[in-house]
């Protein structure tokens, strides 16, 4: 599919931290925990050997590539597959870096490779999330709801979707 434009998602110094720590913690369980295995392990403790593995692998299909536009749509691409959020309603764009400070994570993923999922804070309420540096938010305003992205040129991007805005 031919996008209009396409946007990097440049990581932020503390999501590339958390996302090393993280990533060595769920790693390192399970190596520790196979290496003291006893002879016979009963299934709880298969289970603790294999579930951090299964959740680094769930976050890694979770990540964002970038975002891209066309015509009606904002896509977050991933790594296997792309979500798309419609510009139909779409009322405000605008970059924020202050966004998601202070941000309460209601559910989601706070930081291994990415910050995806619904937050909230005083500042900018409820919304949901597709971010990989927080200080470089877009805030995307409809009538029912609030999406977050953090784009590499969150100016650039706010400028083309303020102009999909006004050319309704």
């Amino acid at each position: 599919m031919p996008y209009q434009q396409k946007f990097d998602a440049p990581w932020s110094r503390q999501l590339k931290w958390l996302t090393a720590l993280t990533s060595l913690l769920l790693v390192g369980i399970p190596a520790v925990l196979l290496n003291r295995a006893p002879e016979n392990p009963p299934s709880l403790y298969m289970v603790s050997v294999w579930l951090p593995l299964v959740i680094l692998a769930l976050c890694t299909l979770f990540a964002i590539r970038g975002y891209a536009i066309d015509d009606n749509a904002l896509y977050i691409l991933r790594p296997l597959w792309k979500t798309r959020i419609s510009l139909e309603g779409l009322i405000e764009v605008k970059p924020d870096p202050e966004a998601m400070r202070a941000s309460i994570r209601v559910f989601g993923n706070s930081g291994l490779f990415g910050y995806i999922g619904l937050f909230r804070n005083e500042k900018t309420g409820p919304y949901r999330a597709f971010a990989t540096d927080q200080q470089k938010a877009v805030v995307m305003r409809y009538p029912d709801r609030t999406v977050v992205v953090t784009p590499g040129r969150p100016d650039k991007l706010a400028a083309l979707l303020e102009e999909k805005i006004a050319g309704r």
